[in-house]
Protein backbone atom coordinates (compact mmCIF):
# COMPACT_ATOMS: atom_id res chain seq x y z
CA UNK A 1 0.00 0.00 0.00
CA UNK A 2 2.13 3.15 -1.30
CA UNK A 3 0.53 6.10 -1.35
CA UNK A 4 2.09 9.49 -2.87
CA UNK A 5 1.79 12.69 -0.47
CA UNK A 6 0.86 15.63 -2.34
CA UNK A 7 2.50 18.83 -2.16
CA UNK A 8 0.10 20.31 0.52
CA UNK A 9 1.65 17.81 2.98
CA UNK A 10 5.08 17.38 4.43
CA UNK A 11 7.57 15.82 3.06
CA UNK A 12 8.84 14.20 6.52
CA UNK A 13 5.67 11.89 6.26
CA UNK A 14 7.25 9.74 3.98
CA UNK A 15 10.10 8.22 6.16
CA UNK A 16 7.46 8.98 9.28
CA UNK A 17 4.81 5.97 7.47
CA UNK A 18 7.59 4.07 5.96
CA UNK A 19 7.13 1.01 8.37
CA UNK A 20 2.82 0.95 8.12
CA UNK A 21 3.21 2.37 4.16
CA UNK A 22 6.31 1.04 3.06
CA UNK A 23 7.32 2.31 -0.40
CA UNK A 24 5.38 5.49 0.00
CA UNK A 25 7.01 8.98 -1.70
CA UNK A 26 6.38 12.80 -1.77
CA UNK A 27 5.89 14.67 -5.08
CA UNK A 28 9.43 16.29 -4.72
CA UNK A 29 11.09 12.93 -5.07
CA UNK A 30 9.71 12.88 -8.38
CA UNK A 31 9.96 16.31 -9.22
CA UNK A 32 6.24 16.64 -9.19
CA UNK A 33 5.97 19.44 -6.47
CA UNK A 34 5.22 22.17 -9.29
CA UNK A 35 3.61 19.63 -11.46
CA UNK A 36 -0.09 20.06 -12.46
CA UNK A 37 -3.04 17.99 -10.46
CA UNK A 38 -3.09 15.74 -13.52
CA UNK A 39 0.13 14.85 -14.08
CA UNK A 40 0.08 13.83 -9.99
CA UNK A 41 -2.91 12.14 -10.88
CA UNK A 42 -1.12 10.37 -14.18
CA UNK A 43 1.75 9.36 -12.37
CA UNK A 44 0.06 7.77 -9.19
CA UNK A 45 -2.34 5.79 -11.42
CA UNK A 46 0.71 5.05 -13.57
CA UNK A 47 3.58 3.87 -10.63
CA UNK A 48 0.78 2.17 -8.03
CA UNK A 49 0.43 4.68 -5.83
CA UNK A 50 -2.77 6.21 -3.83
CA UNK A 51 -2.54 10.13 -3.50
CA UNK A 52 -3.13 11.87 -0.36
CA UNK A 53 -3.62 15.29 -0.24
CA UNK A 54 -5.30 18.01 2.12
CA UNK A 55 -6.61 19.85 -1.07
CA UNK A 56 -10.27 19.05 -2.50
CA UNK A 57 -8.99 19.06 -6.40
CA UNK A 58 -8.40 15.18 -5.92
CA UNK A 59 -11.57 14.82 -4.72
CA UNK A 60 -13.06 15.92 -8.38
CA UNK A 61 -10.64 13.56 -9.93
CA UNK A 62 -11.72 10.98 -8.25
CA UNK A 63 -15.36 11.42 -9.30
CA UNK A 64 -14.83 12.52 -13.00
CA UNK A 65 -12.11 9.69 -13.55
CA UNK A 66 -12.56 6.80 -11.21
CA UNK A 67 -9.66 4.61 -10.23
CA UNK A 68 -6.35 4.34 -10.55
CA UNK A 69 -5.54 5.94 -8.80
CA UNK A 70 -7.50 6.59 -5.83
CA UNK A 71 -7.45 9.45 -3.32
CA UNK A 72 -7.49 9.78 0.19
CA UNK A 73 -8.51 13.47 1.25
CA UNK A 74 -7.38 14.40 4.45
CA UNK A 75 -9.60 16.72 6.16
CA UNK A 76 -7.37 18.58 8.48
CA UNK A 77 -7.15 22.22 7.86
CA UNK A 78 -3.81 23.22 9.64
CA UNK A 79 -3.44 20.41 11.17
CA UNK A 80 0.96 19.43 12.21
CA UNK A 81 2.89 16.80 10.34
CA UNK A 82 2.71 14.61 13.66
CA UNK A 83 -1.61 15.09 13.77
CA UNK A 84 -1.81 14.20 9.92
CA UNK A 85 0.77 11.25 10.79
CA UNK A 86 -1.22 10.01 13.91
CA UNK A 87 -4.73 10.19 11.82
CA UNK A 88 -3.08 7.89 8.72
CA UNK A 89 -1.91 5.27 11.79
CA UNK A 90 -5.04 5.21 13.17
CA UNK A 91 -7.14 4.81 9.56
CA UNK A 92 -4.60 2.44 8.37
CA UNK A 93 -6.99 -0.46 8.43
CA UNK A 94 -9.96 1.50 6.54
CA UNK A 95 -6.79 2.62 3.94
CA UNK A 96 -6.23 -1.01 3.40
CA UNK A 97 -9.98 -1.66 2.88
CA UNK A 98 -10.28 1.51 0.91
CA UNK A 99 -7.09 0.33 -1.68
CA UNK A 100 -8.67 -3.57 -1.93
CA UNK A 101 -12.07 -1.74 -2.83
CA UNK A 102 -12.02 -2.04 -6.37
CA UNK A 103 -15.03 0.39 -6.96
CA UNK A 104 -14.25 2.79 -4.41
CA UNK A 105 -12.06 6.72 -5.51
CA UNK A 106 -12.11 8.24 -2.42
CA UNK A 107 -11.57 8.32 0.78
CA UNK A 108 -12.05 11.42 3.22
CA UNK A 109 -10.56 10.98 6.37
CA UNK A 110 -12.04 14.05 8.53
CA UNK A 111 -9.70 15.42 11.66
CA UNK A 112 -11.25 14.35 14.65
Amino acid sequence: MRLLFDQNLSHRLVALVDSAFPGSRHVVDYGLDTATDREIWDHAASHGYMIVSKGSDFRQFAFLHGPPPKAIWVRAGNASTRAILELLLRHRGLIEEFEGDAEGALLVLPFD
